[in-house]
């Protein structure tokens, strides 16, 4: 069990370096959509401040390539002196004269949150000598980014290799909950998984295989396992280097006498004509593009979740964000949290549509994370927590 900052001592006066996800969803014009993570990360900051530390904050917002208006955390800052009943501070930089001085200025229990760490390119190149420089401002280290603690970077990574350190709040909560449902699921267990990026979920499945009962798979994932069982898909989106291992899931769910469900039906939109949409029952023709899953298909997922004890599921089932495409998405969020099954959802898509379909208070457990809770969840654990220090028993 690796060390959680309740297990740290005698903080007051600490420098407690702290990195949290505070990577939201932005609209086109840079406006926050959805402050789930920032959220979900004050446990630990109200956590840390009452033991009267110094708290500061390294996070990043999007993929920057060097500094950018629109990811800059100012707004966050602003976020937090709302939320927080103490001094919140902001810094344009991370390291340098001006960064050591703001932090000798601190009072007990002050914030001060730094600007995005991925402005500078030793941040994602986990460069040991920035690591070492930041760290040399902070006594400990607390990692309570879940959401990318799958990535070996310099603020998730190298910090944890310099500093004593432990996890936050979050990062134990995500940890103990994921855990519980692979480790001990609620039968029958249903892991319904979509969205776009195939070569990423796939090898997830497999482990899905082994521990869920029944697969739901549709978005872009169908269409390439759909490929795989030699079904016409028109010109949907498909992955041609990831048909053959998707036939060998099929392949490896059959012998295990696993159910995995693909798509009866679908609603299409032609690739050249862009016709109104069209709810598909057989094979798509050629110049079809699959664009969300049919009502067909929802009545068919929503009795197999009826059914189940425990729902894990990660990706859309289609285009959500646009309104001709999103009632697939939507009908199943609502199933989900209608159902009595215990449910967790992780992916910001899938989160996002949650709360598109206004049905959040009804889901068991909200993971901050995407590609890392799927992480997780394949192999049990993630590097930038593997790097903390176990508990003293």
């Amino acid at each position: 069990m690796k060390r959680s900052v309740k297990d740290l001592v005698n903080l007051k006066g600490k420098v407690i370096l702290l990195r949290a996800d505070f990577n939201v969803p932005l609209d086109g014009a840079g406006r926050i959509m959805d402050l789930n993570r920032v959220n979900e990360s004050i446990p630990t900051i109200k956590y840390l401040i009452g033991q009267g530390a110094k708290v500061v904050i390294l996070s990043h917002l999007g993929r920057p390539k060097g500094y950018e208006i629109r990811a800059s955390l100012w707004q966050i800052s602003l976020i937090l002196m709302k939320r927080l009943n103490t001094k919140v501070y902001f810094s344009n930089k991370v390291i340098g004269p001006e960064v050591k001085e703001r932090i000798r200025s601190m009072k007990n229990g002050d914030v001060l949150l730094l600007e995005n760490v991925r402005f500078y390119e030793e941040e994602t190149a986990c460069d040991m000598k920035f690591a070492r420089e930041i760290a040399s401002y902070g006594d400990l280290y607390v990692n309570d980014a879940f959401g990318c603690s799958h990535r070996k970077h310099a603020s998730t990574y190298g910090l944890a290799r310099v500093l004593p350190n432990a996890v936050g709040l979050l990062v134990e909560k995500e940890t103990m909950v994921l855990t519980d449902a692979m480790e001990n699921p609620k039968r029958p267990f249903v892991a319904i998984i979509g969205g776009v990026k195939v070569p990423d979920k796939i090898k997830i499945l497999k482990k899905f295989v082994d521990v869920a009962d029944t697969i739901l798979i549709g978005g872009a994932m169908a269409y390439t396992f759909m490929l795989a069982k030699g079904i016409a898909v028109g010109e949907s989106l498909t992955y041609l280097d990831c048909v053959q291992v998707a036939s060998d899931i099929l392949q490896y769910a059959k012998d295990k006498g696993k159910k995995i469900l693909l798509p009866i039906d679908h609603v299409i939109v032609h690739k050249n004509a862009q016709r109104q949409r069209k709810v598909v029952v057989d094979n798509m023709e050629e110049d079809m593009m699959g664009m969300d899953i049919g009502p067909k298909t929802i009545k068919m997922f929503g009795e197999e979740i009826a059914r189940a004890g425990q729902i894990i599921w990660n990706g859309p089932m289609g285009l959500y964000e646009q309104d001709k495409f999103k009632e697939g998405t939507l009908k199943l969020a609502e199933v989900v949290a209608n159902s009595k099954a215990y449910s967790i959802v992780g992916g910001g898509d899938s989160v996002s549509a949650i709360k598109l379909a206004k049905c959040e208070d009804k889901i068991n457990f909200l993971s901050t994370g995407g590609g890392a809770t799927l992480k997780f969840i394949e192999d049990g654990s993630l590097c930038c927590i593997d790097v903390i220090q176990e508990k003293i028993r």
